[in-house]
């Protein structure tokens, strides 16, 4: 008993170490997202932090800055989303597909 937990606290350790490694290589990594036919882009990293935004300056219409609005909206939505997409695909390749709370 007492060496079969010996083992999987060893594994345990292992898988740990593998998410640490991992978790910071995934912040590093950077996503370029773009909405409205390129007119709004977004930079973003694997920590859903938004490194960058750039706005093409033919969709800022003082008249209309509602549709403005809604890419600048659209765009960070999608980010954050391929951004989670990006570590949670990673994170269970390391946990062998396990949900594992609170791991991000």
């Amino acid at each position: 008993m007492a060496k079969n937990l010996n083992h999987l606290m060893k594994q345990a350790q292992v898988m740990q170490q593998k998410m640490s490694t991992l978790q910071k290589e995934l912040e590093s990594r950077e996503l370029d997202i773009s909405a409205g036919g390129g007119m709004v882009k977004i930079k973003i990293n694997g920590k859903q932090e938004i490194l960058e935004m750039k706005i093409n300056p033919e969709c800022v219409d003082p008249s209309d800055v509602e549709t403005l609005e809604e890419l600048v909206q659209t765009a960070v939505n999608q980010a954050v989303k391929e951004s989670q997409d990006m570590v949670s695909g990673a994170m269970s390749k390391v946990t062998g597909g396990l949900n594992i709370p609170g791991l991000f």
